[in-house]
């Protein structure tokens, strides 16, 4: 499926997405780079903390240790919206298999009558 017959199909309705939540943390959490941005700003809070600034930078490294946590947890939500925003996305995402879709099936519904 492309992208246009996928953001159409999610538009209509017509297609049931699955994603896979610890898949898409890692996803997201190598796109963003988050370990590269969490030991620097865990560092940080080290150094303040020994140079004597201790609440703050106990601080820094809570925001260090509960910032990734978070955006890991939202990765499902961001991860849908950046796909319907972005071919390359939404091609990264399928191929990977952090994002599967399904058509949604739909029941007929009885003829209108009754028969008898």
């Amino acid at each position: 499926m492309t992208h246009p017959e996928f953001v159409a199909a999610y538009a209509r309705g017509e297609i049931r997405i699955q994603i896979d939540p610890r898949g898409a943390g890692r996803h997201l959490s190598a796109r963003l780079l988050l370990p590269f941005v969490t030991m620097p700003v865990l560092g940080i809070g080290v150094a303040l903390a020994l140079v004597g600034w201790v609440f703050s930078g106990f601080a820094v490294i809570a925001f260090g240790i509960i910032a990734p946590q978070l955006v890991k947890r939202s990765a499902p939500q961001f991860l849908l919206t950046q796909a319907l925003e972005s071919a390359a996305v939404y091609e990264e995402a399928t191929q990977s298999g952090v994002l599967r879709i399904t058509p949604v099936s739909r029941i007929p519904s009885p003829p209108v009558g009754g028969e008898g």
